[in-house]
């Protein structure tokens, strides 16, 4: 699909997919493949993918600064989500790394940095949780 017909389509679909690849109580850290699920019509990857991506790890690692009880309460919620968009790629792998700012029992802030496979920061988000 070139860029004008992109811009004139009525349906869009798309896959994301990431593994945790370490899972420590002050890191998380996942990878993400770049695929054609992700891509935008210009074929680089798709913003909301990457703060998909960055907001899911953030939100694994805010789960070790809570107790979440079978009903969900307990869940940290996101309250707020800042993200500065400093570059993107075409291909290759991402990796998100979140670490606390601030482990709190009420309120969490996690940064997490989201890089290409050569160490370029690509997104620098940070969010604020608070158990549902």
């Amino acid at each position: 699909m070139d860029v004008s017909s992109a811009a004139q389509a009525t349906h869009y679909a798309g896959t994301i997919a990431f593994d945790i690849v370490e899972q420590q109580p002050d890191r998380v850290v996942a990878k993400m493949p770049v695929g054609d699920g992700i891509r935008n019509p210009f074929g680089t990857v798709h913003a909301g993918a990457i703060l998909w991506f960055a907001d899911v790890t953030a939100t694994v690692l805010a789960l070790t600064a809570t107790e979440v009880k079978p009903d969900g309460s307990g869940f940290p919620l996101a309250l707020n989500l800042n993200a500065q968009l400093l570059g993107n790629v075409r291909d290759g792998e991402l990796t998100a790394t979140a670490s606390f700012v601030r482990r709190g029992r009420r309120i969490s802030v996690v940064r997490t940095a989201v890089t290409d496979a050569a160490g370029r920061l690509l997104v620098d988000v940070t969010t604020n949780h608070m158990p549902a």
